[in-house]
């Protein structure tokens, strides 16, 4: 029984290796494919944001690799192809957008929002420290405070 099992698995195995295609290249001038990795390497998937055009397996992602591909065979420089990205997609696309008028929120936003945060939470703790009374307990009080804790012991 055991030894019938281990032949079909092996006779599976063996049967879909020989299925198997081998990979097809991604271009054919491996120095397009070079180029196309670099320039899209520096590039924002605009579905998932926090990848690269590179690393995304996004429908959107694989169409701008293709158009990258393409003008790359046109024979255009890798400036001229980021400039063309950010003409039809805008700054965003670019991982590190120039610094201009237009992408200071990107570049200075975030620390605006944390130096906002922090300042709320001193106002906030500074606002609670006073808000709360100032309780002075009377020896009475403190006396019966110490009789309840003897008999709970």
């Amino acid at each position: 029984m055991i030894k019938q099992l281990l032949i079909s698995i092996f006779i599976c195995s063996v049967a879909s290796a020989s299925l198997a295609n081998e990979a097809a290249p991604l271009a054919q001038d491996p120095i397009v494919e070079q180029r196309l990795i670099a320039i899209s390497e520096e590039m924002r998937c605009l579905v998932c944001q926090n990848e690269s055009l590179a690393g995304s397996r996004s429908d959107l992602a694989q169409d701008l690799r293709r158009e990258i591909r393409e003008q790359i065979q046109q024979g255009k420089s890798d400036q001229q192809i980021r400039e063309f990205m950010v003409e039809r997609y805008g700054d965003f696309v670019l991982y590190r957008p120039p610094v201009k008028p237009l992408t200071w929120v990107l570049w200075v936003g975030p620390f605006v929002l944390l130096l906002g945060g922090l300042i709320a939470l001193l106002l906030y703790v500074r606002r609670r420290k006073t808000a709360a009374p100032k309780i002075s307990l009377s020896d009475v009080d403190n006396q019966r405070i110490d009789e309840l804790l003897r008999e709970e012991k």
